[in-house]
């Protein structure tokens, strides 16, 4: 829960008094499947409480789906350069899971984590998209979502000239003709490398955290089974013995159950958090390559502007017609290039702030997740501990005398 979330219950003062201490609180609920087949989709309640004046009123409620999520991610990633916009959770590519509960409820968790962030953040929070996304009616966003943006969405004459450019430019680095512009900072190449180091970390320890998963779910299946032999072998049996695997069958279901629900906990409370973890890395990988463009950008505009400062003095020696074109040329490529260098600096600016913010959440988030891990591990194997110690007494009763 962010600060903002929390002062929702703090405050005692009227939800629009100007006095209040500002807050906005969204949560996504009530996932519910609509359509059929391949336009099948999940729609969730987005519910808004606010008392910021640029909103509508003190409590809004729309109907969202993923696509609409998507739409939010991406004009935050195009206006708010240099910030680490909020992964979304992925899109199941089976079928199969695609509207299982497990999955539709993994998706709810992650899609309300990640407009709360976005709602936490001191400029994200103040985005017009942002309103819109929470305010707007199911038809504005329909009608945004299908406007063409984007470069997918360009025409094919122009996605083709796009395909071209990068083709020309990639040949013209393999050909040695022009090396690819990077930073020479020390303290940037650093940071580079502790996020492709963090990624594989992170990436290795969900990896296993899903194998434990599985290996808890797989492990109370076995239980179950073994417990309902036991059962069924008590049933055969007569009174003493029948009646001591009667209820260590019913102990072994028992135990598979405990581990089911651990199973559960540990998908929605350790798995999930260290996977959001592998997607927030990319993001910030995401940012890194936009840092990368904005800084060629600026250094091949800077190097065009010393080229055509040199072709104007040129022209102003031979007192060359050409002079008041070439000067509109120059006063026009200044402006982009100072512009480049402002956008260039902005994402600077950004990225060194988000990372200060990132380690901390991270140090916070990765805590929680592993605090829950050991609790659960822990009232695991308590439960486990109990159960058998239980049923010691009454097994010892059925055992022949061995002193």
């Amino acid at each position: 829960m962010t600060s903002l979330q929390r002062s929702v219950s703090g405050s005692s003062q009227s939800p629009r008094s100007p006095s209040s201490q500002p807050y906005l609180s969204v949560s996504v609920t009530d996932p519910v499947k609509l359509g059929n087949g391949v336009q099948a989709y999940i729609s969730y309640r987005v519910i808004t409480k606010t008392n910021l004046q640029e909103y509508q009123g003190p409590e809004k409620i729309v109907i969202r789906r993923y696509s609409d999520f998507v739409w939010l991610r991406d004009r935050l990633f195009e206006k708010y350069k240099g910030i680490f916009i909020p992964p979304l959770p992925e899109k199941s590519a089976v079928e199969k899971f695609r509207f299982s509960a497990e999955f539709i409820e993994l998706r709810r968790q992650g899609l309300d984590i990640f407009i709360n962030r976005i709602a936490s953040h001191h400029e994200l929070q103040q985005s017009d998209d942002l309103r819109t996304f929470l305010q707007a009616d199911e038809e504005t966003m329909e009608r945004l979502r299908s406007q063409d943006t984007g470069i997918f969405k360009k025409k094919p004459a122009d996605f083709l000239q796009i395909i071209k450019d990068v083709q020309t430019k990639m040949s013209d680095v393999v050909l040695g003709k022009e090396k690819p512009v990077e930073e020479s900072n020390t303290e940037y190449e650093k940071l580079k490398h502790y996020i492709f180091e963090l990624e594989n970390h992170v990436a290795e320890a969900q990896k296993h955290a899903y194998r434990l998963v599985k290996r808890h779910r797989e492990y109370g299946q076995s239980l179950s089974e073994l417990g309902k032999a036991f059962k069924l072998l008590g049933a055969c049996e007569g009174k003493d013995v029948g009646k001591a695997f009667s209820e260590l069958g019913v102990k072994s279901e028992a135990i598979s159950v405990k581990l089911q629900k651990e199973a559960h906990h540990l998908l929605m409370n350790f798995e999930e958090p260290l996977k959001d973890y592998v997607r927030a890395v990319q993001s910030i990988k995401a940012t890194i390559a936009e840092r990368a463009n904005a800084f060629r950008q600026h250094c091949e505009l800077a190097e065009t502007i010393r080229l055509k400062e040199i072709a104007l003095d040129k022209l102003m020696l031979t007192r060359s017609e050409r002079v008041g074109e070439a000067e509109h040329e120059y006063k026009e490529l200044k402006a982009a290039s100072e512009e480049a260098t402002r956008r260039y600096e902005t994402i600077v600016r950004r990225m060194n702030e988000e990372m200060v913010r990132f380690q901390d959440e991270k140090t916070n988030d990765i805590g929680i997740a592993f605090h829950e891990f050991a609790k659960g591990q822990a009232r695991l194997a308590n439960g486990f501990a109990d159960a058998w110690r239980s049923l010691l007494p009454k097994l010892d009763a059925c055992s022949p005398d061995t002193s």
